[in-house]
């Protein structure tokens, strides 16, 4: 019996998930201590790599991903609410090398590939809810001024995500291949990491062997 796809992409990439979460930027952001060029900066790269992740999705014609991409699920343009809050404070950081690198490579990648950079990416705000209340107390942030992406996580949607992907992506080999990107996606939101965690202390983590071939380690 074929395993189901987001078992299979949970799985695959929790290695990554948590050594993401030891990164120099979670810990300062953690702390209260990450300074808010870096918070912003990581709205920068995320604004480009989700600019050309929707635009990919919604031109593409693959019957997989007019199965699982849904309009709701867009949040560019959560992400340019934020940085036009923080332009006019005069925080206006530029997207680095890792993020042009992720959105070069969403452009060049297949449809279903499309799938996993938006698995990766559209859980990644469900953990950024539990971070909201670290972000607002830090930049004393008031009236969801500057959180509008951070705040955007919803599990109903997450869960309606999860089981269109698991009602299409029914096919070992389409998964494998939805599962390297989704395994892509974690290394550059790594690199994307260790730009901004630079000079924070902890390292960024190191790409996972062998996880693609790793299967489920529980139910």
């Amino acid at each position: 019996m074929t395993d189901r796809a987001t078992r299979r992409l949970r799985n695959g990439t929790r290695t990554w998930h948590e050594a993401l979460e030891r990164t120099g930027f979670a810990t300062a952001l953690l702390a209260g201590a990450l300074p808010l060029d870096r918070y912003v900066g990581q709205l920068a790269a995320y604004r480009l790599v989700l600019e050309t992740l929707e635009t990919e999705l919604a031109r593409a014609t693959c019957p997989a991903v007019g199965s699982v991409w849904s309009p709701d699920l867009a949040k560019l343009r959560l992400l340019e609410r934020d940085l036009r809050h923080f332009a006019t404070l005069g925080v206006t950081p530029e997207p680095g090398p890792a993020a042009t690198e992720f959105a070069d490579e969403i452009r060049h990648s297949g449809a279903t590939e499309l799938l996993g950079f938006l698995y990766v990416l559209e859980g990644s705000t469900l953990g950024a809810r539990f971070l909201l209340r670290y972000v607002t107390e830090a930049y004393r942030l008031t009236d969801g001024h500057g959180t509008s992406y951070y705040g955007s996580g919803d599990r109903a949607r997450w869960a309606a995500l999860t089981e269109r992907l698991d009602r299409t992506l029914g096919e070992p080999a389409v998964q494998d291949r939805v599962l390297a990107a989704a395994e892509r996606a974690y290394r550059h939101v790594a690199l994307i990491s260790a730009e901004l965690s630079a000079g924070l202390g902890s390292p960024a983590p190191e790409p996972v062997q062998g996880s693609l071939r790793a299967g489920p380690t529980r139910p």
